[in-house]
This record gives structure tokens, sequence and C-alpha cells, in this order.
């Protein structure tokens, strides 16, 4: 039965997941925390940091990792498969359409009409993981930010739009600091 859960609410994502991987999180925030709980809220945010380390799309990462956590290898390529058969079948109809139709206005209108409902869903996800980040479960407010979180954050954003360093130097150089602040703090992982 848990194997038709993932797979079920896998494909639910993969087939309204439009705008890519990440436009899929709050989806897939929906199905594992909200509906299944399947993972907590701060779990969802570390299957997020893992997800996007790792390489591939985010989404179908992300797939693997819950069905993995919850019924080991089998229920991660159940969960994959789920995720990735609508897409397979989507695009296949769709590249036939779109090379046949593909010079009508209409056809054009309509790609250019999802793109503010992608955006949308992609600041949402990034909201929920940013809130997550600073706050952890805790309550929002002024008492309970994490300040450490906010200064790495801070330092990665200006390294990203000042710097040429690449992405993932800077995401070791968070996981580094991190670490090190984690130590220092004499917390245990």
């Amino acid at each position: 039965m848990i194997y038709l859960q993932l797979f079920l609410s896998f494909l639910k994502v993969g087939a309204f997941s439009f705008g890519g991987g990440y436009a899929a999180l709050p989806l897939i925030q929906d199905e594992i925390v909200t509906n299944h709980q399947w993972l907590t809220q701060q779990e969802f945010t570390d299957l997020i940091t893992i997800s996007q380390m790792t390489p591939g799309p985010i989404a179908i990462n992300s797939a693997t990792f819950v069905g993995n956590q919850i019924a080991g290898v089998p229920g991660g390529i159940v969960a994959t498969l789920g995720s990735v058969l609508p897409s397979i079948i989507l695009v296949t109809i769709l590249a036939y359409v779109y090379m046949k139709y593909r010079n009508l206005d209409s056809l054009q209108y309509v790609l250019k009409a999802l793109r503010p409902a992608v955006v949308a869903m992609i600041a949402t996800a990034g909201m929920s993981i940013l809130v997550t980040s600073f706050w952890g479960d805790k309550v929002v407010g002024v008492q309970t930010i994490n300040i450490v979180a906010i200064a790495i954050f801070a330092i990665c954003l200006i390294l990203l739009f000042k710097t040429k360093w690449d992405p993932v130097v800077i995401m070791l150089l968070a996981g580094v600091l991190n670490v090190v602040v984690y130590l220092a703090q004499g917390l245990v992982f």
C-alpha cells in the first residue's frame, strides 16, 4: 500500500509541476509534509538542501530521497517513476503538438501567460525554505531569529552577486561555516 501511495503522490507532483523542479517544491511539500506527514518541515528543508547539492533535477532527487526514507530502495524507485512518468508522457505529446503548431500566436500567448504563475510557485517555495532556515520550527519573531543563519545567507548572497565564485563553492563554504558555528556552540550533530 505504501508503494501505491508513494507512486500516486509523486505522480500528482509530476503531473502538476509546471516550471521545473523549484516550481514543484510547494506541491512536494504539500504531499509529504502536510498530507502524509512523511517528513517534518525541518526534514523537508534538509531534503531540499540535499536534493540541490546532489546531481540531477531537484524534484526527482526529492522523490528518490523521500521514497527511500519511507520504503527503502523499492520506495525510492517507485516514487521516482511516479515523478517522471507524467513528464515523459506529456513531453512526448507536447513535442509533437509544438512542432506542428509552434508558429501560432495563441500558443506563444499561452506560454507567456504561464510565466507569472511559475514565478509565484518558486517564490512560495523559497519563502518557506527561508523561514525554516532563519527560524527553524520556532515561532517567527525577532527574539527567535537565527542571526548566524542570516549572516551566512548575507555572505553567500554577496559572494553570488559581487564575485564570480562558482555557486557550488559558495554552498560548500556555507556548509563549512555552519559546521564551524555548530562546533563552536558545542552542539553535536
